[in-house]
């Protein structure tokens, strides 16, 4: 009797669930939509979620969890930017006199562009420096050439923070420097991205070396919903001397050899500069070194020179960085890059292998266009992501009303991220012009003020326009209504890409 009154209660629940499945659905879609709102996201970005919450149902809400939720971390990180920022109060404090009479000089050759030196020492992001000697390194044939030399020589420490750490050819060279630079009793320090290199980060947990490694934001079950929040970084500090910064990972597919057997030519940036700016460089890499719960590790001589020592110094590129993350009081990289675009006079030229910008980016540069600025901006012709490609293409065509020279870049892949303005500054990093690197990533860019790098930037550009088909109002006009009608739907997706 009372299996058959559990039975009839079982099959009576079971039909109110059939019944009224939908009212704990309905819960969870409100409070869903409700924390959206609530966490006051860009609009468009809070639009794109709650569309594809509502029209993607279960899938959608699955999306979110994994991509679409605030950094869980982001107190905690902006707790630990804050001890930072007061450690290094005092020492901001009495270089502040230095720190202006830099920037007047600064003035004096760029004009009003130097008011990008003047944001990042006001928000205490970088000191501005001069006296720094800076080498243009076009793809990976060029970068590790350089890079590898520094590594072999290293005396003190080695400090390197990279997305992308393969164990293919050039990665197992560098591990191996490393390693034998590490048994010589040079400091060396790596910071890698778990997302970027999971195949690097578990050799490294299998292996015993002299390497101080720590992997950045490790993934895990419980963490799945910050793993759309990455180390996009690629930075180099050797002997508090040579530093680089770039686009470039540690990976063969960067080198264009046909031993490497890549199917893709790789066209990429990266910048080696040697002088005072590698004191700020280094501060940057102890930043990450704390987030990543690295041993600590005081800043003192042997890590940072003694501004003295490059008196000397025969450059005189003036050199400050660019820093963003999640917790970052705004979206730095994007702030500096509308500075320098708004005191553009005549020629703005950009490359960057993913375009959704912001509504910001956008404005800037059809304002430019139409005053009369020349502005060029270069893309892949195909890029490594459908939706990204699709909704790029999206964004054009308000650009090439206005006048702006798009150039779709067909040899290879177009992975660098550089910009320069008037040709006097340049800005050379890790950051996509995108919503995910301005907003979402850890990223890093060097704001440079060297009349022979931008020289050289503005003739490679012109060489990578040989490589490029130029994209017109009528071309982009012409295209069929399914590429464009899928554009318009990737568009839709582009505040979450």
């Amino acid at each position: 009797m009372q299996k058959i009154v559990l039975s009839e209660k079982i099959q009576e629940l079971f039909h109110i669930l059939q019944e009224w499945y939908w009212l704990p659905v309905l819960f969870l879609y409100v409070g869903v939509i409700s924390t959206i709102l609530i966490e006051n996201r860009n609009p468009s970005k809070t639009m794109a979620w709650v569309l594809v919450i509502v029209f993607l149902p279960v899938v959608g809400l699955l999306l979110y969890y994994f991509f679409g939720q605030k950094f869980s971390k982001v107190k905690k990180m902006r707790r630990i930017n804050q001890r930072q920022a007061v450690r290094l109060k005092k020492e901001w404090k009495r270089l502040d006199p230095i720190m202006e009479e830099l920037i007047h000089d600064i003035r004096d050759d760029i004009g009003d562009l130097s008011r990008v030196f003047t944001f990042l020492k006001n928000e205490r992001l970088s000191s501005p420096t001069i006296n720094n000697a800076v080498t243009l390194l076009i793809n990976g044939e060029e970068k590790f050439k350089y890079f590898i030399e520094a590594l072999n020589t290293a005396k003190h420490s080695i400090h390197l923070e990279y997305y992308i750490f393969e164990l293919d050819n050039i990665g197992l060279q560098i591990l191996n420097i490393l390693e034998r630079k590490a048994s010589e009793g040079v400091e060396v320090r790596l910071v890698v991205d778990s997302f970027g290199s999971p195949a690097f980060v578990r050799y490294m947990k299998r292996v015993k070396s002299g390497i101080q490694f720590k992997a950045f934001l490790p993934v895990t079950f419980s963490s799945l919903a910050n793993s759309n929040y990455r180390n996009h970084r690629k930075i180099a500090v050797i002997d508090g001397e040579v530093g680089f910064i770039g686009g470039i990972n540690i990976s063969d597919r960067y080198i264009n050899d046909p031993k490497n057997n890549n199917s893709v030519y790789w066209r990429d940036t990266s910048i080696r500069i040697e002088g005072m700016a590698i004191n700020m460089l280094q501060v940057g890499f102890w930043h990450s070194w704390n987030q990543a719960d690295g041993e600590p590790f005081m800043l003192e001589k042997g890590y940072l020179k003694e501004l003295k020592q490059y008196h000397d110094c025969k450059e005189n590129a003036a050199v400050a960085f660019v820093s963003s993350d999640p917790a970052s009081k705004g979206p730095f990289n994007m702030e500096a890059i509308l500075i320098a675009l708004g005191e553009a006079n005549t020629k703005i030229q950009l490359c960057t292998p993913y375009y959704i910008p912001s509504d910001e980016l956008a404005t800037v540069l059809m304002i430019a266009a139409s005053s009369g600025v020349e502005v060029e901006l270069m893309i892949p012709a195909k890029s490594d992501s459908y939706l990204v490609r699709h909704a790029s293409f999206s964004f054009l065509k308000p650009l090439l009303e206005r006048g702006v020279k798009v150039y779709l870049y067909n040899k290879g892949f177009m992975h660098a991220k550089t910009i320069t303005v008037d040709g006097k500054l340049a800005f050379v990093g890790t950051v996509n012009l995108d919503i995910r690197s301005f907003y979402i990533n850890y990223e890093v860019a060097a704001a440079v003020s060297d009349q022979n790098l931008c020289i050289q930037m503005e003739r490679q550009f012109e060489i990578d326009k040989l490589e490029c088909n130029l994209l017109t109002l009528e071309v982009w006009q012409s295209r069929s209504k399914w590429k464009r009608g899928v554009d318009s739907i990737c568009r839709l997706l582009a505040p979450v890409l």
